[in-house]
């Protein structure tokens, strides 16, 4: 992996270097992660003119869920309470010659930039904006072999959740109950807080876990994902409890998994972003479901779950071969439920089979 940090380090210097910046600040941590294989709380990336240096405010982690240093970074810890990273990092170029130092203005707060300027006064800062996103963006086999991992996790997660009693257990137990499987099978942790909806909450994106009670008759949206060795994964599915599915029950989810699976077969590299999601929103419109709908179809995932691109109406940008994204429309009726269907999959040509589906759970409206 050394190679690999090298190479991610090597094109940001570049990048820099054409628009002018001898040496860049890099604060965010998934950034951090990216390009030095592990991001101690406050640890900061300097690419500096000659070398390049991880700064810590302690000493790195050494979990394995935590990453560990590129062998061939240097290490530099603080000692006791010597101060912020940032601004030591910024001495250092300083003294490395640097005249212009780019920083993460979108992350750097006020207090750490002003800090900044008052140790380094005489040196130039300027906004490196979102290019280490954008070079997460498309990912190398290693980083979606740690996706699919993490998927393979969630999967297993969630199918031995179908297979319990779920009728009058609340919705907060099982999504703690989720969550502690996902670790018992190998996860960092959850990807994200872990979505359980029940009755008039199914289908409503970002719902918070309550102590309502299952019913029978009840839709039961779930949406959870893993965390492996940083990279996060997403799922999300619905279910009907205990009975077999009410007509409209059966109608809304043969709907909503038509608006998936439009949004899937769009997932071809030079696909428009905004297109993939028009394919899947069109098929809700057309049923009458315009109001209300989740501003957006899907979105990147990778070291953080929700990273470029964004498959919305106003997106920009075209989707890349490599680029591992969700696909998961909703349709949420007040007062009645609704149905969630989310896949996380990897964009890949025809010619390699098309998009990789790394969620694999049964897609088929079950009765629990």
């Amino acid at each position: 992996m050394s190679e690999v940090y090298a190479t991610r380090r090597r094109r940001l210097r570049e990048q820099c270097q054409a628009s002018g910046s001898a040496a860049a600040l890099i604060s965010r941590p998934a950034n951090v992660r990216y390009l030095a294989g592990t991001a101690p709380r406050g640890a900061v990336l300097l690419l500096g003119k000659a070398d390049d240096v991880l700064l810590c405010a302690g000493p790195p982690d050494d979990r394995p869920a935590e990453g560990r240093p590129d062998d061939a970074l240097r290490v530099q810890t603080l000692p006791g309470t010597a101060g912020d990273p940032a601004v030591a990092a910024a001495d250092l170029a300083e003294a490395g010659r640097a005249d212009t130092l780019a920083v993460e203005e979108h992350h750097l707060t006020v207090a750490r930039h002003r800090a900044i300027r008052s140790v380094v006064p005489r040196l130039r800062l300027t906004d490196l904006g979102g290019v280490v996103e954008q070079l997460r963006v498309v990912k190398d086999e290693e980083e979606i072999s740690c996706l699919r991992i993490g998927a393979e996790i969630a999967d297993q997660a969630l199918g031995e959740l179908l297979e319990s009693i779920l009728v009058g257990r609340t919705e907060r137990h099982l999504a703690l109950e989720l969550e502690r499987r996902l670790v018992d099978h190998g996860a960092d942790g959850p990807a994200f807080p872990t979505s359980v909806a029940t009755g008039p909450n199914a289908g409503r994106r970002g719902h918070r876990p309550t102590d309502r009670r299952v019913e029978e008759g009840d839709f039961l949206s779930v949406c959870l994902g893993a965390a492996y060795r940083g990279y996060r994964c997403e799922i999300g599915r619905t279910f009907v409890i205990g009975t077999s599915p009410a007509d409209w029950q059966i109608e809304l989810y043969d709907l909503v998994f038509a608006a998936q699976r439009a949004g899937r077969e769009n997932l071809v590299p030079g696909a428009a972003c905004r297109d993939v999601d028009r394919a899947a929103r069109q098929v809700l419109d057309s049923a009458g479901h315009a109001e209300g709908l989740p501003p957006l179809t899907g979105h990147g995932v990778g070291l953080e779950i929700d990273e470029d691109p964004v498959l919305a109406p106003a997106a920009m940008g075209k989707l890349d071969a490599c680029v591992p994204v969700t696909v998961e429309p909703g349709v949420h009726l007040p007062g009645r439920g609704g149905v969630r269907i989310d896949d996380t999959l990897v964009v890949r040509p025809e010619a390699d089979g098309g998009p990789e589906l790394l969620t694999i759970t049964t897609k088929e409206l079950l009765a629990l």
